[in-house]
């Protein structure tokens, strides 16, 4: 582990556990741990470090917060699963893809795409309000594999932040799920993305994973106590965080585009 003082990781594990509450109530965690990363460890550490040991603690709280939404939450697992196993090739081959890719080019259109997000949610207030009637049908699901599994999880491996913030919404809109339904599914595929981007980091072997395994018991106990908190509250609390989250992204991209 490299030489980070004590007060810093200290900040490090406190980031890692509202990471977690943020990642599990609606997507976003990345908003918070990634740049904390990226400011505390020393400046020579590589970046695909910073990216690879970001990925070994996420998957720790994603996967705590996944588990306690199955339990409780009317959550189709088979479905879920099937979504996250194309997510997980989709996120490693974005992650191979991470070296070559100046994310300069895409951050004025993810922030646009997040705008129309956020005025499409406050403008349409029914929006995963309650499931609609009626089974899902297989063509929905066949889109949800392609698009929330192998695309969102492409973009996961390759750039990553909102990833959990798009996985809410495209499942809600193509799986017609309520946003806590659809905000517990997405903590299962998003396990998936960042299993596969993890997988690449570590062949790499681009992962801190002492400070990682410290992180990631913080990071677990924030993502159980999101998850149980976005249980009780129900679909307008997660409605509310997300449109914080949306807000908060376009912020943090504008800044990191012109700042």
């Amino acid at each position: 582990m490299p030489d980070i003082s004590t007060t810093m990781i200290i900040v490090l594990c406190v980031a890692a556990a509202a990471a977690g509450w943020i990642d599990a109530v609606v997507g976003g965690g990345g908003l918070l741990l990634l740049p904390a990363l990226l400011l505390g460890l020393p400046a020579n550490v590589p970046l695909t470090h910073a990216l690879g040991t970001n990925k070994a603690v996420a998957i720790v709280g994603t996967t705590g917060a996944a588990v306690t939404f199955a339990r409780k939450a009317p959550v189709d697992v088979r479905v879920a699963l099937r979504i996250g196993a194309a997510a997980t090739a989709g996120a490693a081959g974005g992650a191979l893809l991470a070296g070559a890719f100046r994310k300069e080019t895409m951050t004025p259109v993810i922030m646009v795409v997040l705008l129309l997000v956020a005025a499409f949610v406050i403008f349409r207030p029914a929006f995963g309000a309650a499931p609609a009637s009626g089974p899902v049908t297989r063509r929905r699901v066949v889109a949800a594999i392609l698009l929330a599994g192998l695309g969102i999880g492409f973009y996961d491996g390759l750039i990553g932040p909102g990833t959990g913030t798009f996985l809410v919404l495209s499942l809600t809109a193509l799986l017609h799920l309520d946003l806590l339904t659809a905000s517990a599914t997405a903590k299962i595929v998003n396990a998936g993305t960042n299993a596969g981007a993890l997988a690449v980091f570590a062949f790499q072997g681009a992962v801190l994973w002492q400070l990682a395994a410290l992180m990631a018991a913080f990071n677990l106990a924030g993502g159980m106590a999101g998850a149980r908190l976005a249980l009780k509250k129900g679909s307008g609390f997660v409605r509310m965080v997300l449109l914080t989250v949306v807000c908060a992204l376009v912020v943090k991209l504008g800044l990191e585009q012109w700042a």
